[in-house]
């Protein structure tokens, strides 16, 4: 193949889904873990440039889809309330990486044994 070739590398993406309707993916992802190192759904919203409602909705949704919660939200007075990941939120996010980690495996293997 041509040197273009030695310069080619695979991407994907991996998500879940309930009924064909997204549940977790990458972005999903990212906003538990803010959650879990800033304690707020407000300041995470703001490190990924979304407004507090579209997170919240997001995670509405997921708690909706899963059927279980995934953030403690402690309502705060003057200063806010905290947020924390729940057990479940953990574990999902634990499995996600587990999943992904496997999944690029698998992709990157296959794509070098086709020799693009």
């Amino acid at each position: 193949m041509s040197d273009a070739g030695s310069l080619l590398q695979v991407r994907s993406k991996i998500w879940l889904e309930i009924g064909g309707e997204p549940v977790f993916g990458q972005g999903r992802d990212r906003l538990l873990r803010l959650i879990q190192s800033t304690g707020s759904i407000n300041s995470a919203a703001k490190e990924m440039g979304i407004p507090y409602r579209k997170a919240w909705s997001y995670l509405d949704a997921m708690e909706k889809r899963l059927g279980f919660p995934l953030v403690n939200r402690l309502k705060g007075g003057t200063g806010g309330g905290t947020s924390s990941l729940t057990p479940q939120a953990e574990t999902l996010l634990q499995r996600f990486d587990s999943l992904q980690e496997g999944f690029n495996d698998l992709v990157n293997r296959r794509f070098l044994e086709l020799e693009f």
